[in-house]
């Protein structure tokens, strides 16, 4: 499995600027704590079958006249 991310860029051997390199510290802080979610849930049972419910329906009991 990777767990790094592939960067391209048409800039090579460009220097970052303290913002840019502040704003790739923050992205790769919320990729990590998003692997360390994903890697640490866990999994739950399917619900049952709901037991079942008898409803009553306002005008079911209706006649028709001919």
């Amino acid at each position: 499995m990777i767990n790094e991310q592939l960067e391209l860029g048409f800039g090579a051997g460009k220097i970052r600027t303290a913002r840019q390199q502040n704003r790739v510290a923050r992205g790769s802080w919320w990729f990590a704590q998003m692997r360390q979610i994903v890697s640490n849930a866990m999994d739950w049972e399917t619900a049952g079958e709901p037991r079942p419910e008898q409803i009553w329906i306002p005008g079911a009991r209706r006649e028709v006249k001919v």
